[in-house]
């Protein structure tokens, strides 16, 4: 039983799904200084990247033996299953192009900036719940801290097609986790929902990988990188998140996820050995205090 899982350690009895999710986000915060060390376009790396991932998903979600239920649902399960995958590899593919067009600081930013506002929307207009001021008050503070650790002290351009795409994967994410969260808050396995949309993301992307070449794959750095990306990164990270959206709001878990620029700009500053000015260093500690905020549960007297 997955209960047991989320049960099995002291602090994932007291934080409940929240400390899922927040260590998935960790896991991919370690994306960006593992992708730097990659002779490969950021779409290549991306696109095996998920195909790896959601291939190892897949194999979960059958021996889970999740998937056959799921699948029995019906038609209508099938059409937002498939929903769910085109939003997954819409969020990749936009996110690398953005990326691209306006810079790595500007388009992180307003794609994971977005990302909870988006999720709160949809989580309003589908009925999924409606925000409260503790998440407004955490995702304002959260996004705030994440544009000032992330744009603090560099010099970003800004190109309206660029903050479009970016836009455009923050809606992406924020949807797929919605539709992630549907599924698995009425009972469908957390394995089986993220194996079918992320398996599904992978075959789509997998032209993009052969476009953009894969002869990278076959050296030593590259095969390791793929590797660890797929399995590790996406495997066990969407596993965590998936497992973590049973208990957690799918708009506090897009917001718990801004964890996931903290720790890339902590490994950036140990790793890589870039600097952080006393604005990017306010905005992670900003960001930190509104995670925290929004992942410690309150008594209520």
């Amino acid at each position: 039983m997955t209960t047991t899982h989320v049960t099995s350690t002291a602090p994932a009895r007291r934080f409940g799904g929240a400390a899922d999710v927040v260590l998935a986000a960790a896991l991919w915060g370690t994306t960006g200084t593992v992708r730097s060390y990659v002779p490969a376009s950021p779409v290549a790396v991306g696109a095996a990247r998920l195909l790896v991932g959601g291939a190892f998903l897949f194999a979960i979600a059958v021996r889970s033996g999740g998937l056959r239920p799921l699948i029995a649902r019906g038609r209508r399960t099938w059409l937002v299953l498939i929903l769910g995958a085109v939003l997954a590899a819409v969020y990749q593919v936009a996110f690398f192009s953005a990326v691209a067009r306006t810079g790595v600081a500007t388009g992180t930013v307003v794609t994971i900036g977005s990302g909870p506002v988006f999720a709160g929307l949809l989580s309003w207009l589908l009925g999924m719940g409606s925000p409260t001021r503790r998440w407004m008050l955490s995702t304002a503070g959260a996004v705030a801290g994440c544009a000032a650790l992330t744009a603090g002290g560099q010099a970003a351009g800004v190109e309206p097609v660029g903050i479009a795409l970016a836009l455009l994967s923050g809606f992406g994410y924020a949807s797929y986790a919605t539709v992630a969260s549907a599924l698995i808050t009425r009972g469908d396995d957390s394995r089986a929902v993220i194996g079918v949309l992320f398996g599904g993301a992978g075959l789509l992307l997998l032209p993009a990988l052969v476009l953009s070449g894969s002869g990278w794959l076959l050296t030593g750095r590259g095969a390791l990188a793929t590797v660890y990306l797929g399995l590790i990164t996406t495997g066990v990270g969407y596993m965590l998140y998936g497992r973590g959206l049973r208990t957690t709001p799918v708009a506090v878990a897009t917001t718990l996820t801004l964890a996931e620029p903290a720790v890339a700009a902590v490994l950036g500053l140990l790793v890589l050995g870039e600097h952080l000015g006393l604005p990017a260093l306010g905005g992670l500690a900003l960001l930190a205090a509104s995670l925290l905020l929004l992942a410690v549960p309150f008594r209520s007297r």
